[in-house]
């Protein structure tokens, strides 16, 4: 190495100058009537040391100050010097390779930090990390959306969102999972618990992993709802369709039969007749129901809540059916802005609405309907429907949603179930409670 070379002869030339002086010292002590040269001598023989000392602490200067460099974190350091001779502007340039190496490293394990830790924090998943003392931390965007109305950072904290989601974090072993419902701000949700460890500080910490399946639950079992009645009604109408042709050719054939003088005749014609109605009837009604087995096509787009809301209130205000009914509408904040198929939506809540309205009629002298728009801390957005009629009983509040089912004589038991594809291609959803006071309680979240 170049530096090696010219430091050992830089080395040489000052032990060899410091030789000289302590012979030059030596010599004029032993030589009576020098005692200039004696002074001389000693301050060239003492300079000559303080040259070598100063040289050979000069490396070990360079590499403390590298040292200390990488200590305090220091990685902008400088140590080049081109007139320092002797090949220390060699071992400078080193030095300084050296550090920009470690700038280059610490920067690619910065950006792989960076890189790994919004990998983390955009993961559709809610991760919550558990210390050794217990302590819950919210580890990414998720978990900070999902869980956001517990004060303070301990598992019981955390039974605001069901006794079951507290107890699971202060309990669940890594490796193992459990399925439990949380209560969100989106209402019950069914969700899935991993727990996992992970090395740090010296100590083990453990991670939550909780996914909220509800949503899924729910797309599989509409799907599964859409393709019964997609197999139902394909076999129907494979069935009907001969027999409706015949009712058809049987009515016409008995008419031009019918001379106005068999009673019997005229009695079979019109029997013929009713079942030929019949049998279209079903048919209508089969074909309009195979709509349901087509999910609603959604186009979102953002708009403001007031407007919308104001909007639904007249539209209610115009049918006239429901004069005597009392519909209170209520937005906050008031710049609320939806991001939904504004269509889509008013249809389900101008639906939702009759029905609440009907349903008060039907339960009292002062009807009263109530429409509720409100931001959640999550960014979501809450709509409420709610009446002082009858309620839904607890045993129905499941079964109102599902396709044909109705609790009313004239109901088509459809609304509902359009209802609910329409929340759950908006990834939201519907549900229905009961008011301390009577009534039921519509609550969308979308």
């Amino acid at each position: 190495m170049d530096f090696d070379r010219r430091f050992a002869i830089g080395l040489g030339l000052r032990i060899m100058f410091v030789f000289v002086g302590l012979s030059v010292l030596a010599w004029s002590l032993v030589t009576p009537d020098l005692g200039a040269a004696r002074v001389l001598a000693f301050a060239i023989a003492a300079a000559a040391g303080a040259g070598l000392w100063r040289y050979i602490q000069r490396t070990n200067f360079e590499v403390a100050r590298f040292v200390e460099a990488i200590r305090f974190n220091d990685l902008q350091a400088r140590f080049s010097r081109p007139d320092a001779g002797s090949g220390f502007e060699v071992l400078g340039d080193a030095l300084d390779a050296g550090i920009r190496a470690l700038r280059d490293d610490r920067a690619r394990l910065s950006e792989a930090s960076r890189f790994y830790e919004a990998l983390v924090d955009d993961v559709p998943v809610a991760l919550l990390t558990i210390d050794a003392e217990g302590r819950v931390d919210l580890a990414n965007k998720t978990a900070r959306k999902l869980f956001n109305r517990h004060g303070g950072a301990r598992s019981s904290d955390f039974e605001c969102y069901g006794r079951n989601f507290a107890a699971a974090l202060a309990s669940l072993a890594p490796g193992s999972s459990q399925t439990l419902i949380l209560d969100l701000d989106v209402g019950p949700q069914r969700a899935m618990l991993r727990a996992g460890a992970l090395a740090r500080l010296g100590g083990t910490t453990r991670v939550i992993a909780v996914q909220v399946i509800q949503q899924a639950l729910n797309a599989v079992e509409v799907a599964a709802q859409s393709d019964l009645i997609r197999v139902l009604t394909h076999e129907i109408m494979n069935s009907m369709t001969p027999v409706t042709s015949l009712a058809r050719t049987a009515a016409q054939l008995i008419a031009e039969a019918d001379k106005d003088n068999d009673p019997a005749i005229a009695d079979a014609r019109a029997a013929v007749e009713t079942l030929a109605r019949r049998a279209d009837g079903v048919m209508h009604f089969v074909e309009t129901y195979r709509e349901i087995t087509r999910p609603p096509q959604i186009s979102r787009r953002i708009f403001a809540a007031s407007p919308f809301a104001t909007e639904l209130q007249r539209l209610f205000e115009a049918d006239g059916d429901w004069e005597q009914v009392a519909l209170s509408v209520a937005v906050a904040p008031q710049d609320h802005l939806i991001d939904a198929d504004p269509d889509l939506l008013a249809q389900v809540v101008i639906n939702l609405l009759r029905n609440a309205a009907d349903a008060a009629t039907m339960n009292g002298d002062a009807p009263k309907v109530a429409l509720r728009i409100e931001a959640l801390r999550s960014g979501r957005t809450r709509i409420e429907v709610e009446d002082n009629g009858a309620g839904v009983p607890e045993a129905l509040r499941h079964d109102i949603f599902l396709p044909f089912f109705t609790t009313k004589k004239t109901g088509t038991g459809v609304g509902l179930s359009f209802a609910r594809q329409v929340l759950l291609a908006h990834d939201g959803s519907i549900e229905v409670d009961g008011r301390e006071n009577g009534g039921a309680l519509f609550r969308l979240v979308l």
